[in-house]
């Protein structure tokens, strides 16, 4: 079955590689989303709870696109009959196609995270917070690479795919929201803008 899937995913990163369609428009829209939160929250800098909720948000926005994209090619150029022929494992089909949505949100975080920290994060953020929030970003790929490949599978036999795959997947994806969020906020409480309070912040009476 590895054969088939490592087929199949080198597939996919090539038509990525040669059309620059799914990636790039993840990334426009993250940056777009990471401007729109600037303006609405009407503040410069975000930390703690708030900072780990817009990223999270930001990124799941985001991988909605992939998502909805993720079946279309074979959908519409006869891929799928093309596999069903083929004497390969069904499954093959599956984790390539997580594999590949995976790959596209790394790829997505490359551009989101910087982005996010140049526009709403404080500017001192340090290595040990930077690679907290890679490995818990990491975790939140695999859990939405996961369920956006089962649900893009169900939505793309239907013609109202683009509705259908964020009906379904923003509520089996709210507990991967809340756990990212949860995690991120005290690494962006100790690395945000509001990371540095006066000691005496906490005591009201000593003031």
């Amino acid at each position: 079955m590895w054969r088939a899937v490592s087929a199949l995913l080198a597939k996919e990163l090539r038509l990525e590689l040669r059309t620059f369609q799914v990636v790039p428009a993840m990334a426009l829209f993250s940056i777009t989303t990471l401007v729109v939160f600037h303006f609405s929250l009407q503040r410069d800098a975000v930390d703690g709870a708030l900072a780990g909720g817009v990223l999270t948000i930001t990124i799941l926005f985001s991988a909605i696109l992939g998502i909805n994209r993720l079946f279309v090619a074979d959908h519409e150029e006869g891929g799928f009959d093309g596999f069903l022929l083929a004497p390969v494992d069904r499954t093959a089909m599956l984790v390539a196609k997580a594999l590949a949505l995976l790959a596209f949100l790394v790829l997505l975080e490359v551009v989101a995270v910087p982005a996010f920290a140049f526009m709403l994060l404080d500017p001192n953020l340090t290595g040990a917070a930077l690679g907290q929030t890679v490995v818990t970003l990491a975790l939140a790929d695999l859990a939405i690479a996961i369920v956006g490949t089962l649900v893009g599978a169900l939505a793309i036999q239907t013609r109202a795919r683009d509705l259908i795959v964020p009906l379904i997947a923003l509520p089996l994806l709210l507990p991967v929201v809340i756990g990212t969020a949860k995690l991120l906020a005290p690494t962006f409480a100790a690395a945000g803008a509001g990371g540095a309070t006066h000691p005496l912040a906490d005591h009201p009476r000593a003031l």
